[in-house]
């Protein structure tokens, strides 16, 4: 973390900015230290939550135990371009831009209880899932979420021009990561890579999910029928929710925008199911964050207690989903892709880039391209 991202001086002098810190001379100056400790579990529980959704649950275990859940996340090297393919400049005062990449490439493995962890890259074995570009703005009151559909034809370093989804598996993360900074321009500061496999373990972690479909879908091919109502939903219905896409009206967009559905669920259940205050519940729930996220190895363990510390102040109105501005469907060299209209992304990017996107949300709130509370 750089030192514009940090707190403000004032608040150093407030409170000390990691909450592992203590005084141990404390008690002789408060007589009645219960209430300063209940503050400060209340505090962790928010972080936690906070984290959960901003990654799948990956990073709200780092704030717990430092060492334990800390080295259960997996660091991925060699996550950025090398090279001839530098990194757009960094603008001081702008926030934090994570890329995030979801694959369900092991999803098909036998589980024994003990979900295996597979490496977060090997050649030509995956592609990505899911993208999505987070911004987390400089005064760390909003995080901003934006899908670029796996389907979205893009150029790609070195490859011409194919689906987005494909420079993970040619590349690997530092590809990835590459071809997005070169559509967006937006300097990709860390990454992390989803298993949506593993969310199964993490929805039965929190006792499941409330997610209501606003109207029935029938069943097409493969894919099942979905009454319209709200639904509890277990790990697996819930893996089911957000893999599927061919009974969907508009396919890939729509499942990008159930991804989101789901993340936003699970944070809204994670914060009023008690999980966060049941030591029991809590453990259940960390212990499955390892398998479930990987990071580059850019992130130290201090990096991720200051970014979770700076985060304190983030609430659930303040983090916000969308999909990049859809184009149109068309057909290229005999593959069905989603292309994306270049003149409102732009201004998308901008926004991001320049740390502007309460501004833009304030804009588009009525967007198709916004998540809203119908999502088929």
């Amino acid at each position: 973390m750089t030192a514009e991202d940090r707190p403000d001086e004032a608040d150093e002098d407030r409170a000390p900015l990691s909450i592992f810190d203590r005084d141990d001379d404390s008690s002789a100056e408060d007589p009645d230290p219960a209430p300063r400790r209940r503050r400060g579990r209340r505090l962790l529980f928010w972080t936690l939550a906070v984290l959960l959704v901003l990654f799948g649950g990956g990073f709200g275990a780092l704030v717990w135990t430092a060492d334990h859940y800390a080295s259960s996340v997996a660091r991925i090297p060699n996550a950025f371009p090398t090279g001839g393919a530098a990194q757009p400049t960094a603008v001081p005062h702008t926030g934090q831009t994570f890329l995030l990449v979801g694959l369900d490439a092991r999803a098909d493995r036998p589980t024994t209880g003990q979900a295996a962890k597979a490496p977060a890259w090997q050649l030509g074995a995956q592609r990505s899932d899911t993208m999505m570009l987070m911004h987390i703005s400089a005064d760390r009151k909003s995080v901003s979420v934006v899908s670029i559909p796996r389907d979205t034809w893009v150029p790609v370093p070195g490859h011409g021009s194919a689906k987005i989804n494909a420079a993970y598996s040619w590349g690997g993360p530092a590809l990835m990561v590459q071809t997005v900074q070169d559509l967006t321009h937006i300097r990709i500061d860390h990454v992390a890579v989803i298993d949506w496999n593993g969310f199964r373990a993490l929805t039965d972690a929190v006792g499941g999910v409330d997610i209501t479909i606003p109207r029935t879908i029938e069943a097409k091919g493969d894919a099942r029928e979905w009454l319209a109502g709200t639904h509890h939903m277990d790990g697996a219905e819930a893996l089911l929710y957000v893999r599927e896409r061919h009974g969907l009206p508009n396919g890939d967009l729509d499942r990008t925008k159930r991804q989101q559905n789901f993340l936003r669920a699970l944070m809204l259940r994670t914060m009023n199911s008690g999980t966060l205050s049941s030591p029991a519940k809590l453990t259940g729930l960390l212990g499955t964050v390892g398998d479930v996220v990987s990071v580059d190895d850019r992130l130290s363990n201090t990096d991720l207690y200051d970014l979770a510390w700076s985060l304190r102040g983030v609430r659930p109105d303040g983090v916000h989903f969308m999909n990049a501005p859809f184009g149109g469907f068309d057909s290229i060299d005999g593959q069905s892709v989603v292309l994306m209209d270049g003149g409102a992304a732009g201004l998308l990017w901008d926004a991001m880039r320049g740390d502007r996107m309460d501004e833009y949300l304030a804009q588009h709130r009525t967007s198709t391209d916004t998540l809203g509370d119908n999502v088929d």
